[in-house]
């Protein structure tokens, strides 16, 4: 199937390599951004943050990045601040990131990439930790 479907994506993390294998998993190959590599332009990152209902805050990683070191929990600190920051250092930009046909959205955990797919699943399928997402016939097994 050739869909517009554009994951933001770190293959070494274990959430981004399940939302892309389970966009895979509907016949979709994506295009994927490794956004550590080439990062999206401060107009796109604040356009996705807008269209995935989200503010700066809600896309902000924290662990295994310098978010403590930058004083990024800092309460007063405003959007064009944490935009600044995941600008300077990509790896504050929280994965995956996913956009479709259907909306953008931050897929933590993988499996909520399955909200805005536009396309079912062809099969069963299991997170690398062994857990069961989508059964036999491609339907979400609700936990």
């Amino acid at each position: 199937m050739t869909a517009d479907i554009i994951i933001y994506h770190n293959p070494e993390c274990g959430t981004s390599r399940n939302a892309l294998a389970l966009i895979r998993n509907a016949g979709i190959e994506p295009h994927v951004v490794e956004y550590l590599k080439t990062p999206p332009s401060r107009a796109l990152l604040e356009q996705l943050i807008e269209r995935a209902d989200m503010n700066p805050r809600d896309l902000l990683r924290e662990k295994g990045t310098p978010y403590a070191e930058l004083g990024l929990d800092d309460a007063d600190l405003g959007d064009d601040a944490l935009v600044d920051a995941m600008m300077a250092h990509p790896v504050l930009i929280n994965r995956p990131l996913v956009i479709t046909s259907r909306g953008v959205k931050l897929c933590r955990p993988s499996e909520a990439v399955l909200d805005i797919l536009p396309a079912r699943q062809l099969g069963a399928f299991a997170k690398e930790d062994g857990e069961q997402v989508v059964d036999a016939d491609g339907n979400r097994v609700q936990a």
